[in-house]
């Protein structure tokens, strides 16, 4: 396959640049994002698992970050059920395609109230494209369940995006590698990653493995679903971040119930 280079939907370029912008001081929820549709895609994988066994891998369904110093880079990857060129072209050359005017008029009038506007990044489903304030150049690398032709997209996050046949990811799963701008250089620190997955990501029900330079790892997340620990054990943050992450919310819940 020929590489394809399009551009983005109409607005989409207005989208970004009004999402990097007024989320700018909130740039860590990156991870946050791209971790829970990383959880997601690991879900899904093993839901469809159910009714085709074809589908599903002896691999660990666990997701890792790599730190490159020397290149500047973030690589997320997860051995989910990955995605072929339809499904890139659909979820990553098209924001809230159901709703892009509302979201347009709704973030430009909560731009410079950063909790308004993230919490509208959630409504709209475009989290991924908080990548962009953290990075200048974003690659995704893929292959998904069921099929042997794999594919990789970048973009700039400016014009548009490029999808090319590519065997750059040759088991199962999505890597998304994050060109770091200058000035997020915090975010290649072992200690800023381990804080923010502890922060947004802990209840996420997969390991979440910090792969280091002599490519040992360690696990960064506790790998226990909230519903299984007594309430004691649950701090009011980590009941918030629960909600967030499932609902796609950025509020805090009204009433918290636990049986437990």
């Amino acid at each position: 396959m020929a590489s394809t280079t399009r551009k983005f939907e109409a607005d989409t370029g207005k989208i970004l640049n009004i999402v990097i912008n007024s989320l700018y001081s909130n740039k860590e929820i990156f991870l946050r994002e791209l971790l829970s549709n990383a959880s997601d895609a690991l879900h899904k994988r093993q839901y469809l698992g159910q009714t085709d066994s074809k589908l599903l891998s002896s691999d660990a369904a666990e997701i890792s970050i790599a730190l490159n110093k020397k290149r500047k880079t973030i690589a997320i990857s997860d051995s989910g059920i990955g995605l072929d060129q339809e499904d890139l072209i659909e979820a990553l050359g098209t924001i809230a395609r159901s709703g892009t005017k509302a979201f347009i008029e709704q973030i430009e009038q909560a731009a410079e109230k950063d909790k308004d506007a993230i919490s509208l990044i959630g409504q709209f489903g475009v989290g991924f494209y908080a990548s962009f304030m953290v990075a200048d150049k974003v690659e995704v690398h893929t292959l998904k369940a069921g099929q042997d032709q794999g594919y990789s997209w970048q973009s700039n996050g400016q014009s548009g995006y490029e999808i090319n046949a590519s065997s750059a990811r040759d088991t199962v799963g999505t890597t998304v590698v994050l060109h770091l701008k200058k000035e997020a250089k915090e975010f290649l620190e072992d200690i800023r990653i381990q804080t923010l997955v502890k922060k947004y990501s802990d209840h996420i029900a997969y390991p979440i493995r910090l792969v280091k330079d002599d490519q040992t790892s360690e696990v960064m997340n506790s790998v226990e679903a909230l519903w299984t620990k007594p309430a004691k054990d649950i701090t009011q943050e980590q009941y918030n971040n629960f909600y967030q992450n499932h609902s796609g919310q950025y509020d805090t819940p009204f009433l918290t119930l636990h049986n437990k």
